[in-house]
C-alpha cells in the first residue's frame, strides 16, 4: 500500500471515530442515553444486525432500489446532458424542467409519485426523478467543456454515434460525471430509505428504521446508519468501475 493510500485510510478511520465521539458527546451533553446510546452499544447492534439474514434481505431490497435508480438516472441523465451540451436550444428547453426537479421539495415529489403509481415503484421512480438533473447537468457541463479541436477531429471521420460517445465524449466528461455520481450515490441511498420509510416497503432498510424508531431502539437506528454509509461507499464506486471498463 502506498503511503498516501495508508494516510487516506487512516484519516477515514479517524473520521468514523470522530462520528462516534460526536454521538457520545451529544449524549453526555443531553444526558439522554436512550436517544444517544454509547458507541459500544451501537457497534454491538451493528454486528448483531450483520449476523441476521433478515438484515441482508433488507439491504438487498434497498440496494436494488438504489442501483436501479442509479442506472436509469445515469442513462437518462447522460443522454439529456449530452443533448443539452451539444444544442443550446435543447439546453434552454430543458432548463425549466431541471430547475423544477431540483427545487421541488423531496417530500412533495414523493407524495406526488405515491399518488400516481404503485407504492412498490415509488423508491425507484422518486429517486430517479431527483437524480436525473444532477447527472444531466454534470454531463452537459462536461460536454460543453470538451476542446472544440478534438470535436473537429472526430467529425472529419465520423458523425456522433455510440462509438464516438463511448470513446471520445465519456472519457473527456469523466471528471464531471465522477463527482456527479459520488453525490448521486449518497443522495440515492437517502432517497431510497426515505421513500421506503414513507411507503413502508417490505423487507427494506426504510421499514426497519421505522420499526426501530417505533420501539425506541435508537442503537439500531445508528447501526442502520452505518450500514447505509457502507452502501454509499459501495454504490459510489460501481459507476466508476463501469466507466473504466467502458474506456478499455
Amino acid at each position: 500500500m502506498r503511503p498516501n493510500k495508508a494516510r487516506d485510510a487512516l484519516a477515514f478511520c479517524l473520521g468514523v471515530e470522530l462520528i462516534g465521539c460526536l454521538i457520545q458527546a451529544a449524549g453526555t451533553a443531553k444526558g439522554d442515553t436512550l436517544v444517544f446510546p454509547g458507541v459500544g452499544e451501537i457497534l454491538q447492534a451493528f454486528l448483531r444486525l450483520l449476523g441476521e439474514g433478515q438484515t441482508w434481505r433488507m439491504i438487498g431490497t434497498t440496494l436494488r432500489h438504489v442501483l436501479v435508480s442509479m442506472v436509469v438516472s445515469t442513462v437518462i441523465g447522460v443522454t439529456l446532458g449530452v443533448a443539452m451540451g451539444l444544442s443550446s436550444f435543447v439546453r434552454w428547453l430543458l432548463q425549466p424542467l431541471m430547475a423544477m426537479l431540483r427545487a421541488l421539495p423531496m417530500i412533495v415529489l414523493i407524495v406526488i409519485v405515491m399518488v400516481m403509481t404503485k407504492y412498490e415503484r415509488v423508491p425507484v421512480i422518486a429517486s430517479t426523478m431527483i437524480l436525473v438533473p444532477m447527472i444531466a447537468e454534470a454531463a452537459c457541463e462536461g460536454c460543453r467543456r470538451i476542446d472544440r479541436e478534438l470535436i473537429d477531429v472526430y467529425r472529419m471521420n465520423s458523425g456522433l454515434n455510440l462509438t464516438v460517445l463511448r470513446h471520445v465524449h465519456l472519457p473527456l466528461m469523466a471528471g464531471y460525471l465522477r463527482q456527479a455520481w459520488i453525490n448521486a450515490a449518497g443522495m440515492a441511498v437517502k432517497l431510497a430509505v426515505s421513500t421506503e420509510y414513507l411507503v413502508q416497503t417490505r423487507n427494506s432498510l426504510g421499514k426497519a428504521v421505522h420499526q426501530s424508531a417505533y420501539f425506541f431502539e435508537y442503537a439500531e437506528i445508528y447501526a442502520f446508519a452505518l450500514i447505509m454509509i457502507l452502501l454509499v461507499l459501495l454504490v459510489s464506486e460501481l459507476p466508476l468501475l463501469m466507466m473504466r471498463r467502458l474506456q478499455k
